[in-house]
């Protein structure tokens, strides 16, 4: 909120963002006015737990900076990683409107700040206007696909395959270098492409010694990059 020194108002501004060009632009002042004062930015620490399966849910998510995964645990504590999400995009799960609780955990794979709405204001805004609603199913649908179609992309790879398209999301979709810090294990990457941790600690080196990739630690140059886009597109 900042004071209009010519009306001496308040005016809202925290929406006139990706948020509001996203999914808010339909609403009128008053109902931007009234998400703006409700709405909480809530920021999360690299490893932090967002929301745990089973929670209650009570707020509407979305990503504002950093970068979180949606996971679920199995009955022997490991984590299956579904999706990976950039900011600009939202964080809640897609059962948030027919059900109570939350189906996955979403944690925090880089230091992160949340946008969280409650559920209940955004309820109301679909009962009263036709057209948030259609953006907001927009939206979430969208979602949905990227979920689907990610894979989708990696079950048609081999294991060599799904490395090289990884790398390839994170230098092109997260990062725009070809040099970055790797935000997840080399489980947890095992874990989003289904393959074991073997495989992957093997491919990888694999990758090193035929001088695709230089990697210290989490830190990836990929340094063959017609290489990697061409194992990747072949899998």
């Amino acid at each position: 909120m900042i004071i209009d020194p010519n009306t001496s108002k308040k005016k809202c501004t925290c929406l006139s963002c990706e948020l509001r060009n996203l999914t808010f632009s339909t609403l009128d002042e008053d109902d931007i006015r009234t998400v703006c004062e409700t709405r909480e930015e809530r920021s999360f620490a690299k490893g932090e737990i967002i929301h745990r399966e089973g929670d209650v849910i009570r707020d509407f998510k979305y990503l504002k900076t950093g970068l979180v995964k949606l996971y679920k645990s199995t009955d022997e504590g490991d984590e299956q990683i579904i999706t990976i999400t950039r900011p600009f995009e939202f964080v809640s799960n897609t059962n948030l409107f027919h059900e109570e609780k939350y189906r996955y955990s979403l944690s925090a794979l880089e230091d992160s700040v949340v946008c969280c709405i409650r559920i209940d204001l955004i309820r109301d805004l679909i009962l009263r206007n036709g057209k948030f609603a259609l953006n907001l199913i927009s939206v979430l649908s969208r979602t949905s696909e990227n979920i689907i179609s990610l894979g989708l992309e990696f079950r048609r790879r081999n294991l060599a395959g799904r490395i090289a398209f990884v790398l390839l999301y994170f230098s092109n979709e997260i990062y725009h270098s070809r040099i970055f810090e790797l935000p997840v294990s080399r489980k947890e990457i095992a874990d989003l492409i289904s393959m074991s941790s073997a495989n992957v600690i093997r491919t990888f080196s694999e990758f090193r010694r035929d001088g695709i990739i230089k990697a210290n630690g989490r830190t990836i140059e990929i340094t063959d990059i017609n290489k990697l886009e061409v194992i990747s597109r072949r899998g």
